[in-house]
């Protein structure tokens, strides 16, 4: 067992729900912030506005996933870790993909979803474009989700 591996899985577990949740929280608060606008004028929109506004928050949750596998996976969960120096730097590796990416997608989708706000607001009928659009950047979110989850489960 090595200290630095303990602390090397513990920080990929915190990269991975530390900066998804930040962009997350970033994100849901943007629109948030501009759907109460319209729902100030409109407040039927409502359930077309929350849709959007849940979108950006995925990556917080996928994030969260991750850091448990990962805890789990190493053996720190249950309170006996044999974690070697370079299992702990695989661990934090294995973190990266959904830290990173999970950030910025999520941030991103909040612009996309920002916008569907807009129209939404204009054209309600419109709002299952808007949905779709902010939803295909979570394809790369889930993407690096599935790349970290099987970079966990590999670690040996």
């Amino acid at each position: 067992m090595s200290e630095l591996g303990i602390i090397f899985t513990l920080c990929g577990a915190a990269l991975a729900a530390i900066l998804p949740g930040i962009g997350s929280g970033k994100g849901v608060g943007w629109v948030g912030q501009t759907a109460a606008g319209v729902l100030a004028e409109d407040p039927s929109k409502f359930s077309k506005l929350l849709i959007l506004q849940i979108l950006p928050g995925t990556q917080g949750v996928y994030g969260f996933l991750c850091a448990i596998l990962l805890l789990n996976s190493s053996g720190i969960m249950g309170g006996s870790p044999e974690i070697t120096t370079f299992q702990g730097l695989m661990y934090l590796a294995a973190a990266l993909p959904i830290a990173f990416v999970g950030l910025f997608t999520a941030l991103d989708q909040a612009k996309t979803a920002v916008a569907g706000v807009g129209v939404v607001a204009k054209d309600p009928s419109q709002s299952g474009k808007s949905v779709t659009s902010s939803a295909l950047v979570e394809t790369y979110a889930v993407l690096s989700l599935l790349v970290s989850i099987l970079m966990i489960l590999n670690v040996k």
